[in-house]
């Protein structure tokens, strides 16, 4: 069944080919974004972002609307996972922007259909939300700071 579906898939492509080559073009700029991503593709840990920062962030959680009711960081806007795209004109360029979800995992792909569409000012949280409450939340890097050793 799996080889039939495949086959009426590629076929598909075939018979479109204003659907393959929308393929091709989206397969074009992943490749090439993937060729100069920065390694951790703009991920960013809870410890490296000091509570006056968040002030000046653009911060999305991509949770589902009842995760973000039931808790969120401060100042967060919800913007599901699977619509950044479709709601991209909210998110400013010209400025930091920073998104989460409860793991990371659904805002990296978020995250990285929002790099490839052109913003490079874009983290993602990583360990997500949990690990950001796990660390300390908004006084994560204070914490961090203060867990270092003094010479």
């Amino acid at each position: 069944m799996k080889r039939i579906l495949v086959a009426l898939a590629l076929a598909s492509l075939v018979a479109n080919p204003v659907m393959a080559d929308n393929k091709a073009i989206a397969i074009d700029e992943m490749t090439g974004y993937l060729e100069f991503v920065d390694y951790g593709g703009g991920t960013i840990f809870a410890e490296q972002i000091p509570a006056e920062e968040y002030k000046k962030m653009f911060v999305i959680d991509a949770r589902d609307k009842a995760q973000f009711a039931k808790s969120h960081i401060p100042g967060a806007v919800n913007i599901e996972w699977r619509q950044v795209l479709a709601q991209k004109d909210k998110i400013p360029k010209d400025k930091p922007v920073l998104i989460y979800c409860n793991t990371g995992s659904l805002s990296a792909q978020a995250g990285f259909a929002l790099r490839v569409a052109g913003y490079e000012n874009l983290r993602i949280l990583q360990g997500g939300y949990e690990e950001w409450k796990t660390k300390g939340g908004m006084d994560a890097y204070k914490k961090a700071v203060n867990r270092q050793p003094k010479h």
